[in-house]
This record gives C-alpha cells, sequence and structure tokens, in this order.
C-alpha cells in the first residue's frame, strides 16, 4: 500500500506540553521532504486551535494551522448542524472556538477535558439536563493523557459518570470515531486505504484509525504504556520507540505499507 498521507498525533507523540519529544521536528522536517500529504489530528479540548497552533510554533515546530483538525472543530461543526444550544464543560481556552453558540436555554451537553468544571454542581446541572432529554455529546472519551508531571485522567471517566447517572449514551465526536479520521483525510483528498495513522493511544489513535480502514503505527512516548499494542483488536500496523523511528521507518519502505 503505497501512502498518500500521514495523519500525526501531537500531544505525547511529537510534544508534551511545551516539551519537544526529540527528534521530532528533525523527524518532522524529514517526513516533509517527502511528497506525502500531513495533518495533524488530535483530541485536545483544553485549549483552541489558536492557542495550540501558538504553542507548537513557540517550541519550535513550523506548522500551518490550517493543517490542524482538532476534535474542537469537529465538535463546533456538529453543534452548527444541529442548531444546539449547548450546556459546555470545557476549559475558557477552548471557548474560543464557540464564539457566536448561545449557551441560553440549553438543549445539549457537551464536554470536553475540563477540569475546573468536574466538580459536583456542574456535574449535576448536566446530569439533570440530561433526565430532561438533552443529548450528550462527548468532544472525547480518553481515559488519560500525558503531562509534564506524568499521566492525567481524562474526560472519559466524566462523560461515563454521566451515561451511568442518566443512563443515557454519549455521541463521540473525536478519536477513535471512523468519521473524525475521515473527515481529516476528505480535506486532503486521500482515501482512508492509503493513509496511516501515527499515534500514542493504542486504542483512540491506532486501533481507532484502523478501524476507519487506515494503517496505524504506534509510538511508546506520551500515554503509552507496556503492552498496550497487545491490548487492541487490530493490532497495529508497526510498533515504534518514538516518532522518529516511525517515520524512518515509513522512508525505508519506500512510503508503503503492507
Amino acid at each position: 500500500m503505497k501512502i498518500g498521507a500521514v495523519l500525526i498525533d501531537l500531544s505525547g507523540t511529537i510534544h508534551i506540553d511545551n516539551t519537544v519529544i526529540p527528534g521530532a521536528i528533525q523527524a518532522l522536517n524529514k517526513l516533509r521532504s517527502t511528497d506525502v500529504k500531513i495533518k495533524f489530528v488530535t483530541n485536545t479540548t483544553k485549549e483552541s486551535k489558536r492557542i495550540l497552533h501558538d504553542r507548537l510554533t513557540h517550541i519550535g515546530f513550523t506548522i500551518d494551522k490550517d493543517e490542524i483538525f482538532t476534535s474542537l472543530t469537529a465538535a463546533r461543526q456538529l453543534v452548527d448542524k444541529r442548531a444546539l444550544r449547548p450546556y459546555m464543560l470545557i476549559t475558557e481556552a477552548a471557548r474560543e472556538e464557540f464564539v457566536g453558540v448561545s449557551g441560553q436555554d440549553p438543549n445539549a451537553v457537551l464536554v470536553g477535558l475540563a477540569p475546573e468544571c468536574f466538580d459536583y454542581e456542574h456535574m449535576t446541572t448536566a446530569m439533570r439536563l440530561l433526565l430532561d432529554g438533552a443529548p450528550l455529546i462527548a468532544i472525547h472519551k480518553a481515559r488519560y493523557y500525558k503531562r509534564s508531571d506524568g499521566l492525567a485522567i481524562g474526560p472519559g471517566a466524566f462523560v461515563t459518570g454521566l451515561e451511568y447517572s442518566t443512563g443515557c449514551k454519549a455521541e463521540v465526536v473525536g478519536k477513535p470515531e471512523s468519521s473524525f479520521f475521515h473527515t481529516a483525510l476528505q480535506d486532503l483528498g486521500v482515501s482512508a486505504s492509503e493513509a496511516v495513522m501515527i499515534g500514542d493511544d493504542a486504542r483512540d489513535d491506532v486501533c481507532g484509525a484502523m478501524t476507519a480502514g487506515l494503517r496505524g503505527i504506534l509510538v511508546k512516548t506520551g500515554k503509552y504504556r507496556a503492552g498496550d499494542e497487545d491490548k487492541v483488536d487490530p493490532v497495529p500496523s508497526f510498533v515504534a520507540d518514538d516518532f522518529s523511528r516511525a517515520v524512518d521507518y515509513l522512508i525505508e519502505n519506500g512510503l508503503s505499507l503492507p
């Protein structure tokens, strides 16, 4: 399979907070020297795409803002399409993506990574709306993510808590949903069978992408824990020590994968 596009996760794959994962900048430049198309796909919901882009630029990456596709972008598209007025459990930094969206008389609950909102009163307000029939929209359901001080709990636990208390089922818009990967590839004009995803989350990045028809490479950085590759089905197409090794593997194989 000749590769036409590479989707790249951000946090845990090429950086952690304000720290570049060693070799990632050089590896990205090497990948750019080929003719493959590149898109950065992330479930990051703690900050807007503008803030995220500023962070990446500040730490040394040369990335165009239009190359970044986030789960916040996908959530905004869904909110607009359905004319939702969500009660939003998201950070102030992420609200920039929802400028112009009304929260008056909410008819939906939208959940991202928002530590300051995951308290009893906020969760109770969300629960009451759900019990009254509002849909639950999860920007993603990550179990945990990597911070500079170690692993931290993700929004998945809080989304699941709301599901448990209300009997409803969340609609997830970010990874590992197939629609998320397909939308990112549609922007590039590349089919899933011609694309590969590189990420540190065996379930959401790699297994999700492979279920959507892509190939998947798991890197042993970020949130990776020993043995993650053996806990998912389908198993990764390749497991690399880091992003740099993943890029070398693709180039060594002539940008082809079986």
